[in-house]
C-alpha cells in the first residue's frame, strides 16, 4: 500500500464517520459518545498527515503511534454504538474499517521500530 493510499483512506474514514454521526437520534446518553468519536476518528488521520512530514524517525513513530492510538479510541466508540443502536446506517462497515486500519498501522509501526 501507497502512503497516499492509507492517508486518503484514513481521510474518508473520518468523513464517513462524521455522516454516520449526523444520522444518529439526539439522546443526550449519545451526545459524548458522538463528540469523543468525531475527536478520535478525525484526529487519526490528521497525526497520520503530520507523520508524512515528520523531522525524524523517533517524530515518524510517535505520530504513527497517536494515530493508532486514536483509532483504537475509535474502535471503542464505535463499538458502544453498534450495541447501543445497532441499526445505525454503515455501522459494521465503519467497524471493520477502523479495526483493518489500526492493524495497517500498527504494522507500519513493527516495521518502523525494527
Amino acid at each position: 500500500m501507497k502512503e497516499n493510499d492509507l492517508s486518503e483512506r484514513l481521510f474518508r474514514f473520518s468523513v464517513n464517520v462524521l455522516k454516520m454521526l449526523g444520522t444518529l437520534k439526539k439522546r443526550n446518553e449519545l451526545e459524548v459518545i458522538k463528540y469523543q468519536l468525531s475527536k478520535s476518528a478525525t484526529s487519526a488521520g490528521a497525526n497520520y498527515q503530520e507523520s508524512q512530514a515528520a523531522v525524524s524517525k523517533a517524530d515518524f513513530i510517535n505520530k504513527v503511534g497517536i494515530s493508532l492510538k486514536e483509532l483504537r479510541e475509535s474502535d471503542y466508540w464505535l463499538r458502544i454504538i453498534c450495541e447501543v443502536e445497532p441499526n445505525t446506517v454503515n455501522i459494521k462497515n465503519l467497524c471493520a474499517e477502523c479495526e483493518e486500519l489500526g492493524k495497517i498501522l500498527a504494522s507500519i509501526l513493527i516495521k518502523s521500530r525494527a
